[in-house]
């Protein structure tokens, strides 16, 4: 008797969580059009332009994301958990090394972004996206305050 009850919550479980997994991504990928919209108004780019710049652009988020997520996100964790106050000062300078070091891969690879870029548009358009990279994540950031006071 017990077993088909455990198996109707376990399904339950799946179910629900399957279902939030993809209420964010199709949340995500909503922003992600906002934001593809938003920059492609911003930096008014030509549809030549925006064939080339968007594949760079992409490449170039996914592997800053990917680097933030693989690397940044497991130093944050350390912090959270409380290994900071077991730190040593050795422990503690090896770990800011290592933190420099991914702020460094973070920074090369977005040097190495503007160069790609640059063959594609206009300087005054790299410096725009800038803009409206901050603009857009100002815009979202208002949205989001908006929505948790309601």
């Amino acid at each position: 008797m017990k077993t088909p009850k455990t198996l109707l919550l376990s399904l339950l479980l799946i179910t629900s969580f399957s279902f939030a997994q993809g209420l964010m991504r199709e949340k995500k990928e909503r922003v992600k059009a906002l934001k593809v919209a938003y920059i492609t108004e911003e930096l008014n780019l030509t549809s030549e332009e925006a064939t080339k710049f968007w594949p760079l652009y992409t490449a170039y988020e996914d592997k800053q994301k990917g680097l933030r997520q693989e690397k940044l996100r497991s130093y944050m964790d350390r912090l959270d958990g409380g290994e900071i106050n077991k730190m040593n000062d050795k422990e503690a300078n090896a770990f800011l090394n290592q933190m420099e070091s991914i702020e460094d891969e973070l920074y090369q690879l977005r040097k190495k972004f503007i160069v790609n870029l640059k063959g594609v548009i206009p300087p005054i358009k790299i410096i725009k996206l800038k803009k409206a990279e901050e603009g857009f994540n100002r815009k979202l950031l208002k949205q989001y305050r908006e929505k948790m006071r309601n």
